[in-house]
């Protein structure tokens, strides 16, 4: 079944279908803040929550992302934020917000990412909004694809499902 969101009331296109509760995550590599490029499956061995956004120069993607950050120092599950941000907006974001564990992948250059998980947004070269928590094998144990772009997801079944696998 198709995925559907919108943007500010428009519908936009995802480039495909996200994957499904369950489901190993699909492996991608984007670039980190030092522009390496990291793997997903890198992150393997220990809960991680998948906080992808549009973009962090936008007041929700940055209230989404620093939520996320809070929960992630006090709970202590691994944070990984990707968007299509350049890696040096990303590092600029985490050292603006004083975010030193917040994991920034940047799928600008190879969008690996965006079309493997089925999130790019088609009409507008940018990600979906989107929450994953994956447990230590890397199986999607939540998935939230947020229908409207311009509003946070709901974080109780995320930090509800993390703890669980903590």
């Amino acid at each position: 079944m198709p995925t559907s969101v919108t943007f500010k009331g428009n519908p936009v296109t995802l480039a495909g279908d996200p994957p499904a509760e369950g489901q190993l995550a699909p492996d991608f590599t984007a670039l980190d803040a030092g522009l390496q490029p990291v793997s997903l499956s890198s992150f393997r061995g220990a809960p991680v929550v998948l906080n992808v956004v549009p973009s962090l120069d936008t007041p929700v993607c940055e209230r989404q992302t620093r939520h996320l950050a809070e929960q992630a120092s006090t709970t202590g599950f691994k944070l990984v934020t990707l968007s299509m941000d350049l890696p040096f907006a990303q590092k600029r974001f985490c050292e603006t917000f004083q975010l030193p564990n917040v994991v920034t992948l940047s799928d600008f250059k190879d969008r690996q990412a965006g079309q493997r998980w089925g999130l790019e947004l088609r009409e507008l070269g940018l990600l979906a909004r989107a929450v994953f928590v994956l447990d230590s094998d890397g199986v999607i144990r939540h998935r939230q694809i947020v229908p409207e772009i311009a509003q946070e997801p709901n974080y109780a079944p995320v930090l509800e499902t993390v703890k669980s696998l903590l």
